[in-house]
């Protein structure tokens, strides 16, 4: 067996003394890692950016200087949490691909995806289940429309909390104080739309009282979206079950707006059944 080194009390008070700072504001003492700062704050950078960015845009948004942030970033990229494209960045999927290893969402995803191929099928549309995450909304799994073409969003995704149906849902079906916790850590996305607060909340409670939210798309013109929750035990919301409904103009005939909202309520209750019996969010 490898042998390891005991500390003594001697030298566990001296690591300790060295690693913490006395934060004189709060009075709470806190332990530093630099290091592991600088490379959150650049994941935490590019997850808010669109955009793929340079290593000078990345120290300047950061207040870095590249010398800083040279080494982290390659470090990154090794080990696959970024991509690099001519000297430009973005992150990868793998902080997805980690989450999704965290056994509620794999739960989610694996129970909800046979019923979301149904509803694809039936409603000849695409559909999406998205979850919040951290001020933002996340696209945890997708199905796209049996049609020739599709419209939909990708796995990975990310949305808007405030200007989408399907995070006012997220947003209508919580208690008080989650909800404006939620909302104080709203991450603006790029293109986001204005809309003043008192407006935000007339909407939010139009979807609670409703149940669901079925609004024009304000990020692409033609597209309504439908938006139902998938609740789990004691009522917890868990996510939203969207459809991103286009309508064909041609001879073909699809199920109507309002057929494929039938099918959506169907199939989000549906869920809700499932994931409370299950336990899940309990």
């Amino acid at each position: 067996m490898p042998r390891t080194r005991k500390i003594n009390p001697d030298d566990a008070a001296t690591v300790q003394t060295a690693a913490a700072e006395d934060d004189s504001s709060s009075g709470k003492t806190r332990y530093a890692a630099p290091a592991l700062d600088k490379g959150l704050d650049i994941l935490e950078l590019l997850s808010r950016s669109e955009q793929m960015l340079t290593l000078n845009q990345i120290s300047r948004q950061l207040g870095r200087s590249v010398n800083e942030i040279f080494r982290m970033v390659v470090t990154l990229e090794q080990r696959g949490y970024l991509i690099a494209d001519n000297d430009h960045y973005r992150l990868s999927l793998k902080l997805f691909e980690l989450a999704h290893h965290h056994q509620p969402i794999r739960s989610l995803v694996s129970t909800a995806l046979p019923h979301m191929r149904e509803l694809a099928s039936r409603a000849v549309q695409s559909t999406h289940l998205t979850v919040y995450e951290a001020g933002r909304v996340i696209v945890v799994a997708q199905v796209d429309s049996p049609e020739r073409w599709a419209f939909g969003l990708k796995v990975g995704a990310l949305v808007s909390l405030t200007d989408t149906a399907s995070g006012h849902v997220l947003l209508a079906f919580r208690d008080e104080a989650e909800r404006a916790a939620m909302l104080a850590a709203h991450v603006r996305m790029d293109g986001e739309q204005e809309i003043e607060t008192a407006q935000l909340m007339r909407q939010i409670e139009d979807t609670r009282k409703r149940g669901h939210s079925r609004m024009e798309s304000r990020q692409i013109r033609g597209v309504v979206n439908l938006s139902y929750p998938v609740m789990g035990a004691n009522n917890r919301m868990l996510a939203a079950l969207n459809v991103p409904y286009i309508e064909r103009i041609d001879k073909k005939v699809n199920p109507s707006l309002d057929e494929v909202q039938g099918i959506v309520q169907e199939i989000s209750a549906r869920l809700s059944r499932l994931m409370g019996d299950s336990s899940f969010g309990s």
